[in-house]
């Protein structure tokens, strides 16, 4: 995810001052809620390690270390007080307390994927993990799917920006990893609302036939 408020240049400067530690941290913060470019900083670590300026395993050990983390933290942020917010929140858009319940419910029943697959689609990688701890799904269970999904993700990010990186520009390989993570937003919400509709009409049908 891009943010105006840091330049490639400044993301550049910092991966190359503190190395994997930018990475690790970028990522991890990104992860946890904080709106900090980590996605953008991960390619930035692939680039500069095909490059020569860092090591490939180091920044592919930094993004995955820092994905777990930060997608951890935000799971248990979910998980000690992120229903009460939510709540909250929808007493704030008159949401009915029993749509958020219903809402909660269905997450419960996708949560794996989400967690697993969430690394991929903009906003969804920030946002799957405290979903998770609010959901009350296993910690020993999301912690293998967020394990999993940091290490695929990280593996591509990281490879694509250091082999691609070779023959075009970082800012291009950014600007089609956004697209890609926008265009899978599209597509996970597209997907909500033909469930939500299908859902609805058996509901319909249902008491019918009742």
């Amino acid at each position: 995810m891009g943010w105006e408020l840091f330049s490639l240049e400044t993301l550049q400067e910092l991966a190359r001052q503190y190395g994997y530690g930018a990475v690790f941290f970028g990522i991890a913060l990104e992860n946890a809620g904080i709106p900090i470019p980590g996605e953008t900083i991960t390619l930035v670590g692939g680039f500069l390690a095909g490059s020569g300026d860092l090591g490939y395993s180091g920044v592919l050990l930094a993004a995955i270390a820092g994905a777990v983390l930060g997608d951890s933290c935000g799971y248990w942020v979910g998980r000690w007080g992120g229903w009460p917010l939510l709540v909250k929140a929808g007493q704030v858009f008159n949401i009915p307390a029993e749509h958020l319940d219903t809402a909660r419910d269905r997450f419960s029943q996708n949560a794996a994927g989400a967690v697993f697959f969430g690394r991929f689609v903009t906003l969804l990688r920030i946002f799957a993990g405290p979903m998770a701890g609010i959901a009350r799904m296993p910690y020993a269970k999301f912690l293998l799917y967020n394990i999993g999904g940091a290490s695929i993700w990280a593996t591509i990010m990281v490879t694509l920006a250091y082999f691609l990186g070779r023959v075009v520009s970082l800012e291009q390989i950014i600007t089609w990893v956004s697209q890609f993570g926008a265009v899978s937003l599209l597509a996970v919400f597209c997907i909500f609302i033909l469930y939500t509709v299908i859902k609805w009409q058996q509901t319909k049908t249902h008491k019918k036939t009742v």
